[in-house]
């Protein structure tokens, strides 16, 4: 049976499209994609129906990773019941993540992107929207790290 992750940020254009791109490309390197569904949402509905943020793109793409997914919202009507792992990037997310809960199954879904982290110490994912070109690397580097604590996390499960 697959398991279905879904990767959510504010407005679903920079850290959340990077985290279903970096994951995604993790899983298939490691020949596991037929193991998993994977997707990403905002808790916003602010960039709904917009590609990823061009300059996040353009920093993905020089990592090998394509940001191909399409900005929408979180649903909580229909993605607590389809995902197995919901993971916000902040403390925000999770909290607006947690406020749209039905029930104790679905908070028992919802993760934090930084608790996977191996390598890195940061306990958010930072948004880089306003930020430089240094700000979108380091979200590259912090999902790179945190997605492979992740993988080893649920692999066996």
């Amino acid at each position: 049976m697959k398991k279905k992750v879904l990767f959510v940020c504010l407005g679903n254009i920079c850290r959340s499209p990077s985290a279903e791109a970096v994951f995604s490309g993790l899983v298939k390197n490691k020949g596991l994609s037929i193991n998993f569904e994977i997707d990403s949402a905002g808790t916003s509905a602010w960039h709904a129906g917009e590609k990823a943020d061009r300059r996040m793109q353009s920093h993905a793409i020089e990592r090998g990773y394509d940001l191909t997914s399409i900005s929408r919202q979180f649903n909580p009507n229909t993605d607590f019941d389809h995902f197995d792992y919901i993971i916000g990037m902040d403390d925000q997310n999770i909290s607006n993540l947690k406020a749209m809960a039905r029930n104790r199954q679905d908070l028992s879904k919802i993760y934090k992107m930084t608790d996977f982290s191996k390598e890195f110490t940061y306990n958010e994912i930072p948004d880089p929207y306003y930020g430089g070109d240094a700000g979108f690397e380091l979200v590259l580097d912090l999902l790179e790290d945190a997605c492979k604590g992740f993988l080893e996390t649920i692999k066996d499960s």
